[in-house]
């Protein structure tokens, strides 16, 4: 995986927009190259996932979540693309760290790039955060945790679900309800985790403002007598997700949108719904809990299993707890629309019965 993981960093910045013919991680092989789907977001050769085939870049990525962040209270972690019409890129943080190897006479340097690093940090204390995650997980340039990174880029933030131009299953009129959509969860969920020893956060970084307490349900929580609750004293700080304590000299992850009297631990910062780490520390904040933007949106409307985009219509097939476009409501295999006809699901794969027994042959 890791040779894997090294071939396509190599090849990630010079990769064409389609990304035909990418290899497939999954399938070790046996693919002949990513042949994109018109609608599904497959591989048409293998099946597998578009996040299987790795096919964003950097400056993809980059995009991505400069567009996501532009038009909200975190604009300042973008910056204007010259000549670019407005466009904004995200200012990704990348830490470069070169320690000197003294052997015999020829001292020698380990460089170390870790592809993404919390903003605003110390070097020191940025390096005591990433040894608190997962070393799988660690963002270090070529390595298993710089794929992990980016297939949950893929997988958590996809594009269609903040640009409707991505999206091939909105119908005539439908493109407002998403614009709107996605300008209310700007508005009312989208947050970027802050990096800070115990009690040190939400300094009123912010054009010099106190920090931001002007969305209802964001309020630091009561307690019983009804007093808005603070840091604890004492420094006796708890993990909201494990409830373990936070020790004073560690740094700790903070959710603006959840209060500065809350905090995790770094590898505890993660979805409600599907336990991940919240990739970039970029959050969603919904009923008292951090969420994926994946499972955030989810959350509100259907996604189809057909296009794995949200489903704005009120007219759209369900079966067995999934949703789907009635579009898209087709064999995995032949394409034949299934509306009114037998099927066969299985782990969320629907073919209609004739290609459900060739498959099982």
């Amino acid at each position: 995986f890791q040779l894997w993981c090294s071939v396509l960093f190599q090849m990630s910045v010079s990769q064409p927009q389609s990304g035909r013919g990418v290899p497939c991680l999954r399938c070790r092989g046996t693919c002949t190259g990513f042949e994109p789907h018109s609608w599904r977001k497959i591989c048409r050769s293998c099946k597998c996932s578009q996040e299987d085939h790795s096919l964003s870049s950097d400056v993809e990525d980059d995009r991505k979540i400069g567009r996501l962040l532009s038009d909200s209270k975190y604009a300042t972690l973008t910056a204007r693309v010259k000549g670019g019409d407005g466009i904004r890129i995200y200012k990704r943080n990348r830490m470069i760290i070169t320690n000197p190897i003294v052997s015999r006479k020829d001292p020698t340097f380990d460089t170390i790039t870790y592809e993404w690093a919390p903003p605003g940090l110390t070097q020191k204390l940025a390096m005591q955060y990433m040894e608190l995650i997962p070393k799988e997980m660690q963002p270090v340039a070529g390595t298993e945790g710089a794929c992990y990174r980016r297939r949950q880029l893929m997988r958590q933030l996809p594009l269609y679900d903040q640009d409707p131009s991505q999206c091939r299953g909105l119908a005539e009129g439908e493109q407002k309800l998403m614009e709107d959509f996605v300008k209310k969860y700007k508005a009312e969920a989208l947050g970027v985790g802050e990096v800070a020893l115990p009690g040190q956060a939400g300094g009123g970084k912010e054009e010099g403002k106190p920090q931001d307490k002007s969305i209802a349900d964001d309020k630091p929580p009561e307690s019983a007598n009804g007093t808005l609750e603070r840091a604890p004293a004492g420094g006796h700080y708890r993990c909201e997700t494990c409830k373990q304590a936070v020790p004073g000299d560690c740094p700790a992850v903070y959710a603006d949108r959840a209060g500065y009297s809350r905090q995790w631990h770094p590898a505890c910062f993660v979805c409600c719904r599907c336990s991940e780490p919240l990739v970039d520390l970029i959050y969603f904040w919904k009923s008292g809990a951090a969420w994926c933007g994946r499972h955030y949106c989810e959350s509100l409307r259907p996604r189809c299993a057909g296009c794995d985009e949200i489903i704005f219509s009120e007219d759209y097939q369900q079966a067995e707890g999934m949703a789907w476009h009635k579009k898209h409501f087709a064999c995995l295999e032949c394409e034949t629309l299934l509306t009114g006809k037998p099927f066969a699901l299985d782990n969320a794969s629907l073919r209609c019965t004739t290609c459900s027994k060739s498959k099982r042959l």
